[in-house]
């Protein structure tokens, strides 16, 4: 069976900034993650302003889009969407450099879906300049707010005198910027109910532990091949994602508003066809691959996949485990909430390389995916025991 194995442990070297010189390290490293978070919050640096990293990367959301009524993000032009679902900014300082394992024979980490910044660095830029979120024309639009906004002067401390001057590097120091906050503790807390559990100070219900189980289990849900669950062997808590890449074989979303946008924005209108990992890195044999998210929040971060095809965790895990034995839908635009009534799967949106060795016929019961729903319920951050009665 294909097994993805990657030690949870190899991917929490964190990419860390460069080491600031001198004993003033400390105290720059923490204005510098100060400026990041005025960054990631300030709805003045897209064009028109109006939207922020936070728009799409909303903390009550797990750090993903808020906005539950499309299964995609907006963009901050009337009308404009992206055409694929915001995925979660928690957790994502632990992915490595996008690379290619050879023992395992295949593409490791990165940042977006489909791997094609390296880096969290190179990640940030891309949203300013997407036409499709926030819309800048160039970097000298982006530093040119920069310069202007109230907290310009932090630059100099951050990074020493006359931050801003050059256009190309502070532009280069304002991702260094919001990479250093996405680094810090509020984006990896550890601190769901299953990191109690792990450290002994929380039990699991019934419910939850069949569900653990089953996650486990490699005859039954087999989650944890893609999603490892146990401590490493340093002791590092599981980051529940190995950040491999696979094809899962979602379908189209009939939902996604992506595909009536105009010619000049999406000139295959509704043949457009998401390649994922193939397409950022032109390899057929990656068509509609795309990253395995960790699973931390996962109760926060709906809708699910790459394009929000599910609204429901529930029926995530349902497809997971009956997309290969139940009869093709009779149309490809069909949407979860329908295929489910109508006891079907549309096809996948791209057919190749669709991993059909470890999902597609899981024979779990209705029950066993309600036991692992409920064990996944236990990986959002914030858990705090019930108060002891008196």
């Amino acid at each position: 069976m294909l097994k993805h194995t990657l030690l949870a442990s190899a991917a929490v070297a964190i990419l860390a900034v460069p080491a600031l010189a001198d004993t003033a390290e400390p105290r720059r490293q923490a204005a510098l993650e100060r400026l990041g978070q005025l960054l990631f919050f300030d709805p003045g640096l897209s064009s028109p302003p109006g939207q922020s990293c936070a728009t799409c990367h909303a903390a009550d959301a797990g750090f993903a889009e808020p906005d539950r009524s499309l299964p995609v993000s907006r963009g901050v032009l009337p009308g404009r969407t992206d055409s694929r679902n915001a995925p979660t900014v928690m957790y994502a300082q632990f992915s490595p450099a996008f690379h290619f394992d050879k023992n395992e024979e295949h593409y490791v980490g990165g940042q977006f879906l489909d791997g094609r910044a390296a880096t969290l660095e190179e990640q940030a830029k891309g949203p300013f300049l997407n036409p499709l979120e926030m819309a800048n024309p160039n970097k000298a639009s982006v530093v040119e707010k920069v310069r202007r906004a109230p907290y310009a002067a932090d630059f100099d401390t951050a990074f020493g005198p006359a931050a801003l001057t050059d256009t190309d590097q502070a532009f280069e120091r304002v991702a260094q910027a919001l990479a250093a906050f996405e680094r810090t503790r509020q984006f990896a807390p550890f601190t769901s109910k299953y990191d109690a559990y792990l450290a002994g100070k929380a039990k699991l219900t019934a419910q939850e532990k069949r569900g653990l189980r089953l996650f486990e289990d490699e005859k039954k849900g087999n989650c944890a091949a893609c999603h490892p669950s146990q401590r490493g062997p340093d002791g590092a808590p599981p980051l529940f994602t190995d950040f491999t890449y696979d094809n899962l074989g979602v379908p189209r979303n009939p939902d996604n508003p992506f595909y009536k946008l105009p010619p000049e924005l999406n000139p295959a209108g509704e043949r457009f066809v998401d390649l994922g990992l193939g397409g950022a890195l032109n390899k057929r044999a990656e068509d509609g691959k795309f990253k395995v998210p960790t699973l931390r929040n996962i109760a926060l971060t709906a809708p699910y996949m790459h394009n929000g095809y599910f609204r429901t965790l529930r029926g995530s895990v349902v497809f997971y485990n009956d997309r290969d034995t139940k009869p093709r839908c009779a149309s490809d635009w069909v949407s979860e909430a329908d295929a489910l009534k109508q006891q079907c799967w549309p096809a996948p949106e791209v057919t190749a390389n669709v991993n059909d060795e470890e999902l597609g016929k899981l024979g779990l019961s209705d029950s066993e995916i309600d036991d692992i729903v409920a064990f996944m319920h236990t990986l959002t951050d914030g858990w705090k025991p019930a108060p002891r009665r008196r």
